[in-house]
């Protein structure tokens, strides 16, 4: 994925500023990654990927999605409603650990 793709659609947050963020913030968890112009707490389709960059951000295995397959699958989630639910094309080969209920509802707070 290129660092200038969005990562957040719905506050246009780049991959670019999500990364600087964690060089520069160093958060100590990925719900924290919502301080950096409101990723994540718009429709959900990123959190997954937030959690990635923030479990590897300095890996290159997250350039294996292309930011046209990343908004087409973002595309798909939105037209189905699969809310949580990533197609196996969008994590990258070494897949990390599966969000946990807890980190989802850091995330997203009722």
């Amino acid at each position: 994925m290129d660092d200038d793709a969005k990562v957040c659609f719905c506050f246009h947050v780049t991959r670019r500023k999500l990364l600087s963020y964690l060089r520069v913030e160093k958060p100590r968890v990925a719900s924290e990654l919502s301080q950096c112009g409101g990723a994540g707490t718009g429709c959900g389709w990123c959190v997954p990927f937030l959690q990635q960059l923030f479990r590897w951000h300095t890996s290159p295995q997250l350039d294996t999605l292309t930011s046209d397959e990343y908004a087409r699958q973002r595309a798909e989630y939105l037209r189905t409603g699969k809310r949580g639910e990533l197609e196996s094309q969008s994590t990258p080969p070494t897949e990390p650990p599966h969000l946990t209920e807890a980190n989802n509802d850091a995330l997203h707070p009722d």
